[in-house]
């Protein structure tokens, strides 16, 4: 069982890296972005730079996407308790999608031999080489991503913008009466060529578009990472991947910047920035979140173990109040001496002091206690006679 879920999980990273290459090459086959032929305007050269960039940017993200969709597809199947065999798993899922990808080979290498080029007589197998090359930029990205789902968002998010992007600019380019055109990869030259527009070699309309999409996708695609308290430095670095494979793929179309366009050469120079700002939007986001976890963990803490108020160095002592008494024998009044003068001489008081000094001990709680200042009295036995009234005569 545990081998046709490998077998399965091959072949589906093969499938989708191979299907993903075709799509997207057809696409841009189809819309003009990708275009070998000498272009009727005279611009092979920024035609051939541009094709070469796209091929090897689509080499690299069909690698990416293979591995992804394989690797969630088959999550029942690596263990992740298991780091090693979980390691080995997605290592295979990815160069398994890299194999997959090698179709991008095939399909920009038959095209390509209708291309013109002064400077080599096989431009078919330069076309080719890009696309390899691609492959392996894509190979050692998939392995990261798979471990990565922060990486993984960011890469597909940046390849969708990125083709959004180039079919806003064919459809322009139509609507203004160009027709169809090679479109530059990340590029879309929204104002005309006024000087206004541009500062020294900067396209100022594009580098705000390129830098601004990348600092927004870079922030929302770690933004679900960075709440489930994924690996922090995975989702800090994440924004950063995909302008990174954009960068990568100008570098190696174009490393002398010659004979391109402003436009090419304004999206080269942007291209390390976008990097940049890709960063920036990924680490803020998991700064805040890193911040609101302490912030919880801090009032949790407060709710747990409040924290009680120091003495302050500089208070003054409170005065001292009465104090409560501890035992009963200090709750207990003691009785004043009664002086001779309050006792009642009558001739009772002998039979009083009598029964005052025989009767046993009882409980102070129940025996009502004297008053400060009166004498303690033992009741009579008895009641007193009543006096008789003299006679009246």
């Amino acid at each position: 069982m545990a081998v046709r879920g490998w077998g399965g999980s091959i072949a589906t990273a093969i499938g989708i890296a191979a299907g993903a290459s075709a799509a997207q090459l057809g696409l841009g086959y189809g819309l003009g972005i990708i275009a070998w032929l000498p272009s009727p305007n005279g611009g092979n050269e920024a035609t051939w730079v541009a094709s070469l960039a796209w091929a090897t940017w689509i080499a690299a993200t069909s690698t990416i996407i293979g591995a992804i969709c394989a690797d969630r597809m088959s999550a029942s199947i690596v263990d992740s308790r298991d780091t090693l065999s979980s390691a080995l798993a997605r290592g295979a899922i990815a160069v398994a999608a890299a194999v997959g990808a090698l179709a991008t080979v095939a399909l920009v290498a038959v095209p390509a031999r209708e291309a013109a080029r002064a400077d080599t007589f096989t431009p078919q197998t330069i076309a080719a080489g890009y696309a390899a090359i691609g492959v392996i930029v894509g190979l050692l990205v998939a392995l990261w991503a798979v471990a990565s789902r922060a990486v993984a968002a960011n890469v597909i998010a940046t390849a969708s913008w990125l083709w959004l992007l180039a079919v806003i600019a064919v459809i322009d380019g139509v609507a203004t009466g160009r027709g169809l055109a090679s479109a530059q990869l990340g590029v879309w030259q929204i104002t005309s060529d006024a000087d206004r527009f541009w500062f020294r070699n900067i396209y100022l309309p594009g580098a705000a578009l390129t830098l601004g999409s990348a600092l927004v996708i870079g922030a929302l695609a770690a933004w679900p990472a960075a709440k489930r308290l994924d690996g922090r430095v995975g989702t800090a670095v994440s924004g950063g991947v995909g302008p990174l494979l954009v960068a990568a793929a100008y570098f190696l179309a174009a490393p002398t910047l010659v004979g391109i366009r402003a436009e090419q050469l304004s999206a080269h120079l942007l291209a390390p920035y976008a990097v940049i700002a890709g960063l920036a939007g990924s680490v803020l986001v998991t700064a805040i979140s890193q911040r609101r976890e302490s912030r919880q963990k801090e009032e949790l803490a407060l709710l747990q173990w409040p924290d009680q108020p120091e003495p302050r160095a500089d208070r003054e002592p409170e005065p001292e109040t009465d104090r409560e008494p501890e035992t009963d024998v200090d709750r207990v009044p003691v009785p004043a001496q009664a002086s001779s003068g309050d006792l009642e001489d009558d001739a009772y008081a002998p039979a009083r002091a009598y029964v005052s000094d025989s009767a046993p001990a009882t409980d102070s709680a129940a025996t009502p206690e004297p008053a400060r200042g009166q004498a303690s009295v033992a009741a009579p036995l008895w009641p007193e006679p009543e006096k008789k009234k003299p006679r009246r005569r």
